[in-house]
């Protein structure tokens, strides 16, 4: 599996054509996640965070009636690791189906790096511009918390800020991964 079979069909389409441009190009972008799961995103979240802010997370889930999404964070379990997301469980647009994140490849190995240059382009900066240009967001035009590999359907930052509501995605989580 490549990490598209659960995107979202719309969404699926343009990253696909963008991949196929870039490819035509001659730059090789390779989908590393997908859809992620609830529990994938807990893990993510907690890393380098502070016994009390999960704690506060949990108990403001809570509070909002997402119970589903509080018990999946408490089942992440401790995570350590330098600071992945902000974006806690069930409001990344990974469990949405909405978003990817990619690897850029270089003569058959995973590049990492903004200032690596092959052709007069950083594969990053290719993906990104080539993904906008699509209707897509990418995340390495963020101006706060750039994520260079990150590529999105919405331009919202979650589906809080596209006014679901907590528990609205509690249950819309847990329909759709419990």
């Amino acid at each position: 599996m490549d990490g598209m079979e659960a995107l979202e069909g719309r969404f699926r389409e343009r990253v696909e054509k963008v991949l196929g441009d870039l490819r035509d190009d001659g730059l090789e972008m390779r989908v590393t996640q997908g859809v992620r799961t609830p529990l994938e995103q807990a893990r993510l979240w907690r890393q380098s965070r502070s016994r009390e802010e999960i704690r506060a997370a949990m108990q403001h889930l809570k509070q909002a009636g997402a119970y589903y999404l509080a018990e999946v964070l408490d089942e992440a379990g401790r995570c350590h690791g330098p600071p992945v997301t902000k974006a806690l469980p069930g409001l990344s647009w990974h469990q949405w189906g909405e978003a990817v994140d990619c690897v850029w490849i270089v003569d058959g190995v995973a590049e990492w790096s903004l200032a690596r240059i092959v052709n007069r382009d950083n594969g990053y900066h290719a993906w990104a511009r080539a993904a906008e240009a699509a209707g897509l967001v990418a995340g390495g035009l963020w101006p706060r918390f750039s994520d260079w590999p990150h590529v999105q359907m919405r331009r919202e930052a979650s589906p809080l800020i596209a006014g679901h509501s907590l528990k609205e995605i509690d249950e819309a989580m847990q329909a759709r991964f419990a």
